[in-house]
């Protein structure tokens, strides 16, 4: 799964890596986005890109009240074509979401250590994301997104079962397509390569959405 990540380039940084048409947001670096609150989210429309802030957590535009984005975070793989939260977004609003790290616990259930994973290099990447805009009977609507998760790389596997689905560059484009179809879709979602892949342990300061600075990442010894 992927219940925290972090996203420290500049608002300038990921509109050049992503070739943005338009942004409607300014980023503050971060260092421990947690579920509920508001994360960016690249999406396409008239051919440009645009990037804009939606809650994590996907709530379905049929939903009776947003309660249901807290139990969907993340979004299997293997499930996007079946489930009915996702069925839709998968077909017309698929997303990327940037992001330049993100974590998992390892070890006994009392003294779990959080580690960071990141590409070797640190850079961008984007995680395959779906979104859907939900719209009370008074008010604005909500827009939020989910994660989409797919079994480990062997790097990841001694670590968690699951990880999020890393985009590599070239499927970016044909993620966002909106005529692409479910088989070409589906052939994009693997799991990142290992080999360019690292994690390191670090401060147990990241386990509270409360501390949000680069401490967080702060390596520990093995």
């Amino acid at each position: 799964m992927c219940g925290r990540y972090t996203l420290q380039h500049s608002s300038v940084a990921i509109s050049h890596r992503f070739a943005l048409g338009q942004i409607h947001f300014d980023w503050t670096p971060r260092y421990n986005i947690a579920p509920s609150q508001l994360i960016p989210v690249i999406w396409n429309q008239d051919g440009l890109r645009h990037i804009a802030s939606h809650r994590w957590g996907l709530v379905p535009f049929w939903a009776k009240d947003p309660s249901a984005g807290s139990q969907s975070i993340n979004a299997r793989a293997e499930t996007l074509q079946d489930r009915a939260s996702f069925r839709q977004p998968f077909q017309r609003r698929r997303c990327l979401i940037p992001a330049d790290a993100f974590y998992e616990w390892t070890g006994p259930a009392r003294s779990r250590q959080p580690v960071c994973i990141r590409r070797l290099d640190a850079e961008l990447f984007a995680f395959a994301g779906l979104w859907d805009e939900w719209r009370p009977p008074d008010g604005p609507p909500l827009r939020t997104a989910a994660i989409v998760t797919v079994p480990p790389n062997s790097l990841l596997s001694s670590i968690h079962n699951r990880m999020p689905a890393i985009l590599r560059p070239e499927h970016e484009a044909a993620w966002l397509a909106p005529d692409a179809a479910a088989g070409d879709l589906i052939s994009c979602l693997q799991p990142y390569p290992s080999e360019w892949m690292e994690w390191f342990p670090v401060s147990r300061r990241v386990n509270s959405p409360a501390h949000d600075d680069p401490e967080c990442m702060a390596r520990e010894a093995s």
